[in-house]
């Protein structure tokens, strides 16, 4: 007879005819760890019932441009542990951060120098930089994959009557340097969603939606590892409370305000600007 204390040990012993080794020990360590859970705050029916229904409703509000449980696990820090856990980067090397819930739609390749702010709403600014491998070796011809928010804190898929698709997306090559450099607007703090059950969440446990300005970054190059991570403005407003715990020290980056008109030429932008530089190091493969 299943009792409280046997139904554990049976649950992990029904997972024997399990053919992938590493999905049974997940799924182990997973029963163990929520029965223990269970037990531990001696779990109440109506409780779980509610969670139950949380999930559902956090399911119901994925769709091909928004993803609820990426947010969920983005608020619980679970992102950024298991972004830690495997983001064993050589001294040196650029961090990894959070990937979020809104890389869910393929950036536009644009030319290196190209503004992707299409609705040039917010201060002018250059991002530019090089890819390299650990030694400084250049990595020409590899790839940055780009997405930010509008000047007000929005999203091209958040605001699709607003925003032209592909606002604040560009897929750029390096040149045969490394470098890279675009045309965009300062990022500004923003809310994450909090129209569904994860701003519910947020509000049941005091906590504020809000995330510092910055801009999210993939780069890839043959040969090596790619990396997700962002750059932060520094000075920005929760730097030191992002709502999904993503600010590594090594991300802020200062947003320089420059007043060079020659300089301004060359990047095809307003004077005065800000101009935002920096280097992403990519470990070899």
């Amino acid at each position: 007879m299943t009792t409280d204390v046997t139904v554990t040990d049976e649950a992990v012993a029904s997972l024997e005819g399990t053919a992938d080794p590493r999905l049974r020990e997940l799924l182990t360590g997973l029963i163990r760890h929520l029965h223990a859970f269970a037990r531990e705050t001696r779990l109440t029916q109506a409780e779980w019932e509610r969670a139950i229904g949380f999930l559902t409703e956090t399911g119901k509000m994925c769709t091909d441009t928004r993803q609820e449980f990426i947010l969920l696990s983005d608020v619980l820090g679970l992102s950024m542990l298991v972004e830690t856990i495997n983001g064993d980067h050589a001294a040196g090397s650029t961090e990894s951060t959070v990937l979020g819930p809104f890389h869910m739609t393929e950036s536009p390749v644009r030319e290196l120098g190209a503004n992707i702010d299409l609705l040039g709403g917010g201060e002018p600014c250059v991002v530019s930089g090089r890819i390299v491998s650990g030694d400084g070796t250049p990595l020409p011809g590899a790839l940055l994959d780009v997405w930010q928010a509008d000047g007000n804190g929005f999203y091209d898929v958040q605001q699709p009557d607003v925003q032209p698709p592909g606002n604040g997306r560009g897929l750029f090559t390096a040149d045969a340097e490394g470098r890279f450099w675009f045309r965009t607007c300062v990022p500004s703090p923003y809310p994450i969603p909090t129209d569904g059950p994860v701003g519910e969440l947020l509000k049941a446990t005091g906590r504020h939606p809000y995330r510092p300005a910055h801009i999210h970054f993939i780069a890839s190059a043959e040969g090596h590892v790619p990396v997700t991570t962002h750059i932060f403005v520094a000075g920005s407003d929760y730097l030191d409370s992002d709502a999904v715990f993503a600010v590594k020290q090594s991300l802020v980056e200062d947003f320089t305000p420059t007043d060079d008109p020659s300089l301004a030429r060359e990047f095809g932008i307003e004077n005065p600007f800000r101009h935002a530089r920096f280097d992403l190091v990519l470990d070899r493969a």
